[in-house]
């Protein structure tokens, strides 16, 4: 029997590896919150970062084992409406060994239907060595 791991840890990380997260439909937005776009149909600029986290949870490796949460640099290109599908990709673009870990920074992009990237940001972790 074979046991999944319940973590991604530093040295299980690799350069330039992509995790691609199921897709999902936006919909009804302000019926669940009660907000009012500005925009009929826009859906607010953060929802789609956050749903993207979630969709992270989906995919079949395990999280990573973050110690700290060390920056996020975050740029909305085009904006999602009502209808749009969405996923997520992720992306290690530089990791560096630290004496308890090791830092790692991603690559993170919501691609909309048509294959457009809507938002995309840099997320810098820093991720916990293997137990001995």
């Amino acid at each position: 029997m074979t046991v999944a791991a319940s973590h991604t840890f530093f040295e299980d990380t690799k350069l330039n590896d992509l995790v691609t997260s199921p897709a999902m439909t936006l919909s009804l937005y302000s019926g669940i919150t009660g907000d009012v776009a500005v925009e009929p149909g826009a859906v607010a600029e953060l929802l789609p970062l956050c749903l993207s986290i979630g969709l992270g949870w989906r995919v079949p490796q395990p999280p990573l084992a973050v110690l700290a949460f060390m920056s996020m640099d975050y740029q909305i290109v085009r904006p999602l409406r009502v209808g749009d599908t969405v996923y997520g990709t992720s992306r290690v673009v530089s990791r560096r060994t630290m004496r308890e870990g090791g830092i790692v920074i991603e690559d993170h992009e919501i691609i909309n239907q048509r294959g457009e990237v809507a938002q995309r940001g840099r997320f810098t972790f820093l991720v916990a060595r293997r137990p001995a």
